[in-house]
């Protein structure tokens, strides 16, 4: 399905996984289609410096450190050693050009033209892409925009690439510091301090929300906070970053806050909010305008202000996984060639790949109860089953909430090893509204982690 003169039913901007699937899927409707992206950018953000690199790292965490066994050999067992960035980078580099690969080759056989360079609009249909040597121009009847989004910056934090990173830049780090600073304690932030609290750095974790991670049930929250601080972190919450500098005499990077309190570290991670790179693409040629996060606004169909310019994935906003990008992706798709498709689903798990990791779905405790619905909880912990001995993880709980009344399962929360493969167990029961009776009177495998939804939904049923 080459094409030589640049004509194209869809043109794709950006090949993270919004636009990855959308452009397979209408190259499965046997359209053509192109996609572009920046040099060494297929993959997106997710594949080179997002998802699969820091769940990559994590898991490279985990086996390198030996952290998963300290419950057998105390707290003193360091896994190899010491284990040095290269090792980490080694593993991460190779998942990524692996990974990479196999998006190439999965565009290539459904007969994708992938072109390389920075696109930008020259008016609705047409795309010019400015490529290293050279410019081209690509006219398609559709466009999908999956460009994504890149870390937000502050003018007044001077990233340098040696003291003081961004998410992207953070990924080139060459020695593990002692003691790190992490400013933004998002999902983002979270993740990376626990990894480097994991690999023995002393963190400072500092936001100036009072709470974090407010969409997730508290007790999980508090669980995660406490082994987190258990790991050597240090919560400065519900404070402001005034001024960010290195003291040029110690070789240290500081932190001065609003409260007149000033921290000191080695190295400086700033994670607070992503960027939209809608701002790139030159987007007022087709009749767009971005939002000043870079944003573009699109009805539930995917559908922007101009009819056959959809747009899906990060650079659309909440929610930003790369799960929930992906079936934005398709759907856009499904919905500018007429292919029969539902609106997309509400109800998906979030996964936050902290070290111990947390998985929720459905409705909180918090939320219930400004709702005014009857629940009650069913809790497993860890500590009661024989799988989580195996795997050397005690501290875990799953927990079920449900109604009362009609026994509906309401939400599933869950906090250690493996929650957030388990949790959709608890996604299908809540997808086809089911009741908690279903764990109580299904068989699972023994010894699993799955087993924790009968344990928990005998503890819940047990309190009525």
């Amino acid at each position: 399905m080459s094409n030589q003169d640049g004509n194209y039913d869809l043109i794709v901007i950006g090949s993270g996984p919004a636009g990855q699937k959308g452009a397979i899927c209408a190259a499965k409707m046997r359209k053509r289609v192109a996609i572009i992206d920046r040099r060494l950018m297929m993959g997106g953000v997710c594949v080179h410096t997002g998802t699969i690199p820091s769940k990559s790292v994590r898991e490279a965490i985990f086996q390198l450190t030996g952290i998963a066994v300290r419950t057998f050999y105390g707290n003193s067992y360091r896994g190899n050693g010491d284990v040095s960035l290269q090792d980490l980078s080694f593993r991460v580099t190779s998942i990524v050009s692996r990974e990479t690969e196999v998006i190439r080759s999965q565009l290539k056989r459904n007969g994708v033209a992938v072109f390389q360079g920075l696109a930008q609009f020259a008016d609705p249909h047409t795309i010019e892409v400015q490529g290293e040597a050279d410019k081209i121009t690509l006219h398609g009847d559709n466009i999908l925009i999956a460009c994504g989004t890149r870390p937000a910056r502050s003018p007044d934090i001077p990233f340098d690439g040696k003291r003081i990173f961004d998410t992207d830049d953070f990924n080139g780090i060459t020695s593990l510091p002692r003691e790190i600073i992490v400013v933004g304690a998002g999902v983002v932030g979270l993740e990376y301090a626990s990894f480097m609290a994991a690999l023995g750095a002393e963190v400072t974790l500092i936001d100036q929300r009072p709470l974090i991670l407010d969409f997730v049930d508290r007790e999980i929250v508090d669980a995660l906070a406490y082994h987190l601080r258990q790991m050597g972190t240090t919560f400065r919450l519900g404070e402001k970053v005034t001024r960010v500098g290195v003291d040029p005499q110690r070789d240290r990077v500081f932190a001065e806050l609003e409260s007149g309190k000033k921290v000191q570290g080695d190295v400086l991670l700033y994670a607070v909010g992503r960027q939209a790179n809608g701002d790139q693409l030159r987007l007022e040629a087709a009749g767009l305008q971005p939002d000043p996060r870079g944003k573009i606004k699109v009805n539930n169909c995917f559908e922007s202000d101009v009819p056959h310019i959809y747009a899906a994935g990060d650079v659309i906003g909440f929610p930003a996984l790369a799960s929930t990008s992906m079936e934005q992706g398709r759907l856009a798709s499904c919905r500018m060639f007429g292919a029969p498709c539902e609106n997309m689903q509400e109800l998906f798990p979030y996964g936050i790949y902290t070290i111990p990791e947390i998985s929720v779905v459905g409705q909180t405790e918090e939320k219930l109860t400004a709702a005014k619905v009857p629940y009650e909880v069913g809790v497993s912990k860890y500590a009661e089953l024989a799988k989580s001995m195996m795997l050397g993880d005690e501290t875990g709980m799953l927990k079920l909430l449900f109604n009362r009344n009609t026994r509906q399962l309401l939400g599933v929360h869950v906090i250690g090893q493996r929650a957030t493969e388990i949790i959709h167990i608890g996604q299908a029961v809540l997808s086809y509204g089911g009741s908690i009776e279903y764990f109580r009177d299904t068989v699972f495998n023994y010894p699993t982690l799955a087993e924790a939804y009968k344990v928990a939904a005998l503890d819940g049923l047990n309190k009525l």
